[in-house]
Formats: structure tokens, C-alpha cells, sequence
């Protein structure tokens, strides 16, 4: 509950004129997503569909960070793949949240790709642009990442 009042006081502060019940909600959301399985993203989305059914939800897309994503990807030979990035977008959401994060998964499941190509785009925009483009000003260095 904490990380989610946190979550929802950041967004808050970064958007003041913004519906606290839309903050809310995408704090949950942001706060919970990355941590659930595809079919409990469903009937978690639904359940808050159920108990906020007025509210419209604005989507925050960090559009420096994604791009640096997609340009790593293509430097390293990856393919850009849009779930994937959208994993790598959780994992930077996650990070700014929370002080310890671990990335479970089966074998060659890409959690060290994750993890590097994250790194590598966030390095990349430290050194490109102005800090201020970068929410929070949190870079994942060296000990961050192991």
C-alpha cells in the first residue's frame, strides 16, 4: 500500500491538475502489473474497470526512454519487439518505485537482456540529453543491476 501512495504522490507532483482517481488507479496499475501473470493482468484490469467505471485512464508513456530502448535494441542486432519493451518499461517503473527488484523466469527467458538493454538505454540518454528527461533522475548503475 505504501509504494502505491508513493506512486500515486509522484504522479500527483509530476501532474497536479490531473483526477487523483486517474493517479490512483494508475499507480495500482503501474504498482501491480509488472508483478502479474497475463491472465491476472486481465482480471485485474477488469476489477478495476468494475470499481471505477467513470474513470479514464491517461496512459504516461516516456516516449526518450522508449526510443533509446528501440535504438539499443537495434544496435545490439535485437529485433524490437513491443511486449518486450513494454517489460523493459515495467522494469524501469518498478525500479523508480521500489529500492530492491528481481527478475524471475525460466532459462533463456531474457531476464539478462532485460536487465542490460534497460541499463544501456538509460546510459544512453544520460549521456544524450538533459537529466530532466529521465523521470526522477534514477539511472540503474553497475551495483543497481546486480
Amino acid at each position: 500500500v505504501k509504494s502505491i501512495l508513493v506512486m500515486a504522490g509522484s504522479l500527483k507532483r509530476s501532474d497536479p491538475d490531473a483526477e487523483e482517481d486517474m493517479l490512483l488507479i494508475r499507480a495500482m496499475r503501474d504498482a501491480n502489473v509488472p508483478k502479474f501473470l497475463r491472465e491476472d493482468t486481465t482480471l485485474f484490469m477488469a476489477l478495476i474497470q468494475d470499481l471505477f467505471p467513470t474513470v479514464k485512464i491517461k496512459e504516461a508513456i516516456n516516449a526518450d526512454l522508449v526510443k533509446a530502448i528501440e535504438t539499443v535494441l537495434t544496435e545490439t542486432g535485437k529485433q524490437v519487439v513491443k511486449s518486450f519493451v513494454e517489460k523493459l518499461m515495467q522494469l524501469y517503473e518498478t525500479m523508480v518505485v521500489r529500492h530492491g527488484v528481481m527478475l524471475v523466469g525460466a532459462s533463456l527467458s531474457g531476464k539478462t537482456t532485460n536487465a542490460m538493454v534497460l541499463k544501456d538505454a538509460l546510459q544512453k540518454l544520460k549521456k544524450e540529453s538533459d537529466p530532466a528527461k529521465i523521470a526522477d533522475n534514477r539511472f540503474i548503475n553497475k551495483t543497481t543491476v546486480y
